[in-house]
């Protein structure tokens, strides 16, 4: 059986913590797939096809690595689409008293859906996309927490 796996989050934008947790999970799979979930609490600052684009363009020399959408729960997609593992980051101590629980209702919406978790490494972990998001929309440089090809897409 291959071992599939969802890295599922809204990339909005994605930054080098988000790299740097994928990469380190990307050996423990055969397939991963990088999925941009709708979240209607979420306003998102870029467009889902600028985020998809982005995701292709940073993980194009990864075979492994596939990039896709979906509405509705996590895990049905996973179901769907048959991945049996989820990898989630954690930053701080509170995520994983959130992700945990999550972990545990979307085992048994999933129907034994695995989730993997992965620490952020401490260079990483002060970075997220809403303060990512807050840098662009306040005109500051946010490069230093972007992918390379997100940077130059954003400064031309």
């Amino acid at each position: 059986m291959e071992k599939i796996a969802v890295f599922p989050g809204s990339f909005d934008p994605i930054t080098i913590g988000h790299v740097d947790l994928i990469k380190r999970a990307l050996p423990l799979f055969d397939q991963m797939i990088i999925a941009i979930g709708s979240n209607s609490q979420k306003k998102s600052l870029f467009s889902l096809e600028q985020r998809m684009e982005w995701l292709r363009l940073v993980f194009r020399d990864e075979p492994k690595i596939r990039v896709d959408h979906y509405e509705g729960l996590t895990a049905h997609y996973c179901e769907k689409i048959g991945a049996h593992y989820m990898v989630r980051g954690l930053r701080y101590a509170s995520d994983f008293d959130y992700e945990k629980t999550i972990s545990q209702l979307n085992h048994i919406v999933g129907h034994g859906l695995e989730t993997i978790f992965l620490i952020s490494r401490p260079a990483y972990s002060h970075i997220s996309s809403t303060i990512v998001r807050e840098i662009i929309i306040g005109k500051g440089d946010a490069s230093p927490f972007l992918p390379e090809e997100v940077a130059a897409d954003l400064q031309s």
